[in-house]
C-alpha cells in the first residue's frame, strides 16, 4: 500500500514533533557525554581538580618544595617538557606529587597522552622519604605499548626480573593499564594511538581496586589479600617491603625521561 505524503499539520501537533526532537537530542548528548567520561556528567558530584589547566598550584617534585624545571602548563595541559630518553641513558627522577592533601579511598579520573616511546605513570598512596615513588606506591602504568619495546632495549632490564623468554619484549605487566609489575590489563582494552588523548581511572577502596581505560574496565583486584601478598613477594617488589602498604598518601605523576600530558586531573573520595 503507498503512503500518501502528508501535506499539513496542526499547531499542536508540530509542537509535538519538536519537543519529540528536542527530547531526542538531549537524550544523545547525554548518552555521549556519558561516554567521554565522568568530567562531562558529574562536574557537581564530589569532584575535586587536582589541575584545571589554569594552574600548578598544590603540586610539587617528590621530596621537594618546588615544581621540579620541565613541568609546565602547555595548552592548558600539565606538560613535561623533555627529550626522549632511551633505557641505557635513563635520567628519570623529578616525579611530582600534588601536596596539598593525602587520600585513601578514591575515584581518580584523568586525560594523558604520550610520544613515540613514551613511558610515565600514576602513582597513589605515595610517601616521601624514599628513593622514589616506585618503591613504595602502586602505580597505573602509561607507556606507548606499540612502540616502546622497539625504541628502547628491554633485553637487560627484563632478564634482570627472570623474563628469559623474549625479553625484549614489552611485557603484559608492563604495559598500559596494568598496575605495574602486579596485575595485566585486559588484552583487549582500547588503547588511542601515540599523540592523542587517552582517558583512565582508578577506583579504590579496601574492597577493590579498579583501572578504567578510555571508558573500560580493565582489571580490578583486592588489595592486601593472601594473592596480592603472594604477588609482591614474587618478583619485582619482593626487595621493597614498604610497597604498597600505606592505606593514604599522595597522588603523583612519573618522570620517566619522557614527554607527557596530562589534564582534566580531578578525584573523588569514596
Amino acid at each position: 500500500m503507498k503512503i500518501k505524503p502528508i501535506k499539513w499539520l496542526s499547531g499542536f501537533a508540530m509542537l509535538g514533533l519538536a519537543g519529540l526532537a528536542f527530547s531526542c537530542n538531549t537524550a544523545t548528548k547525554e548518552g555521549e557525554a556519558e561516554k567521554q567520561g565522568p568530567e562531562q556528567t558529574q562536574e557537581d558530584s564530589g569532584w575535586i581538580y587536582l589541575f584545571d589547566g589554569t594552574s600548578t598550584e598544590g603540586w610539587r617534585g617528590y621530596g621537594m618544595d618546588s615544581l621540579p624545571p620541565g613541568w609546565t602548563i602547555q595548552d592548558s595541559a600539565l606538560a613535561f617538557d623533555t627529550e626522549l630518553g632511551l633505557e641505557q641513558n635513563y635520567k628519570g627522577g623529578t616525579d611530582i606529587l600534588y601536596g596539598a592533601e593525602e587520600f585513601d579511598n578514591f575515584e581518580l579520573y584523568l586525560e594523558w597522552k604520550l610520544p613515540e616511546g613514551g613511558n610515565s605513570g600514576i602513582f597513589y598512596h605515595v610517601k616521601e622519604g624514599y628513593d622514589g615513588p616506585p618503591v613504595v606506591a602502586p602505580e597505573y602504568q602509561l607507556i606507548d605499548d606499540e612502540n616502546y619495546a622497539r625504541i628502547h632495549d628491554l633485553t637487560t632490564y627484563n632478564t634482570s626480573l627472570g623474563y628469559t623468554e623474549n625479553p625484549e619484549e614489552l611485557k603484559p605487566l608492563q604495559q598500559t593499564g596494568a598496575d605495574y609489575a602486579m596485575h595485566a590489563p585486559d588484552p583487549d582494552k582500547i588503547l588511542h594511538p601515540v599523540g592523542e588523548w587517552n582517558s583512565s581511572k582508578i577506583v579504590f577502596t579496601p574492597e577493590k581496586v579498579e583501572h578504567w581505560l578510555n571508558g573500560k574496565l580493565i582489571l580490578s583486584f583486592v588489595p592486601w589479600d593472601e594473592a596480592w601478598q603472594e604477588k609482591k613477594n614474587s618478583d619485582k617488589w619482593k626487595n621493597s617491603p614498604d610497597y604498597g602498604k600505606f592505606k593514604s598518601g599522595y597522588i603523583a605523576l612519573q618522570d620517566h625521561s619522557s614527554p607527557i600530558w596530562f589534564r582534566n586531573i580531578k578525584i573523588k573520595k569514596r
